[in-house]
């Protein structure tokens, strides 16, 4: 089959995540800073999160919410200069021990086959030299993002070439920095214990490969998360502090190396550093 030479010098990255707004948090300012800079950006996304919260009813229903979800993260991808959504049209699986888990259309429920073949051929079309995904632990334990990280790591595998694969690596002393902010403003930080309590959340600054200064696209991220209404209200812990702290502490992204296995010591300031197209 002749190989489309356009496609193959394009820089491009390919991030895997699970729901809408998985988008933003950890990769949002990444995103954008790259797709300003003519890289070619495609988002897949396994599911619409329809077993997600309201956090507004006026907003959506648990009947309309899969479609209102679907439309926000359109807002955030054109908002992030995204070139391409992909939907894989699966159910989101909710939270860990709700009934969502039994359901047999949930994403976790998917044979592992069909999603890689999936994935496997959106790869093989798009040929990227970055691939991003969540760490094994699925950033906080949920199991459709421990299942897109596993699918995603066994397609990039299936490849005669693979990409270089980033996991999303929040930074233990991140959610330190924004305890101990809120706890000076005399701000509830119980949704920081919440997730501790899903399991070890964060890692050591030491495990760390990539550390983007992604400043320049800080805005469209701050944008971005605000196309996600139904998920992020004016309570949300991200916009107690003043917007201007929140935004600092954000427009630092960073990612673990996970292929090619990295020399020890390596830290990296740009995804495609030590790249060259193929």
């Amino acid at each position: 089959m002749a190989v489309n030479k356009e496609k193959v010098d394009q820089r491009t990255i390919v991030a895997f995540f699970a729901h809408p707004d998985d988008e933003v948090f950890g990769t949002g300012a990444t995103l954008a800073h790259y797709a300003a800079n003519n890289v070619r950006v495609v988002l897949v996304c396994a599911t619409r999160g329809e077993a997600g919260e309201i956090t507004d009813d006026t907003l959506a229903t648990p009947e309309t919410l899969a479609q209102v979800r679907e439309a926000e993260l359109r807002c955030s991808a054109a908002t992030l200069g995204i070139s391409e959504v992909i939907l894989l049209d699966y159910r989101d699986s909710g939270m860990v021990g709700t009934p969502e888990n039994e359901d047999p259309r949930a994403f976790i429920n998917v044979p592992a086959e069909e999603v890689v073949t999936q994935l496997t051929a959106i790869l093989e079309g798009e040929r990227p030299q970055v691939v991003i995904t969540f760490d094994p632990n699925g950033g906080y334990g949920h199991p459709d993002h421990i299942a897109i990280h596993t699918h995603t790591v066994t397609a990039v595998e299936n490849l005669d070439s693979p990409p270089h694969l980033f996991f999303t690596a929040i930074p233990r002393s991140f959610f330190d920095e924004m305890r101990q902010r809120l706890q000076a403003m005399g701000q509830d930080t119980s949704e920081l214990d919440r997730f501790q309590e899903l399991g070890e959340v964060g890692w050591l600054d030491e495990q760390i490969q990539a550390t983007l200064d992604v400043a320049d696209g800080i805005e469209a991220k701050w944008a971005a998360f605000h196309c996600h209404r139904t998920q992020f209200s004016d309570d949300n812990f991200f916009f107690r502090l003043p917007e201007a702290d929140v935004k600092q502490m954000l427009s630092r992204e960073h990612y673990i190396l996970a292929r090619p296995q990295p020399a020890s010591g390596l830290k990296l300031e740009d995804l495609f550093a030590n790249l060259e197209i193929r």
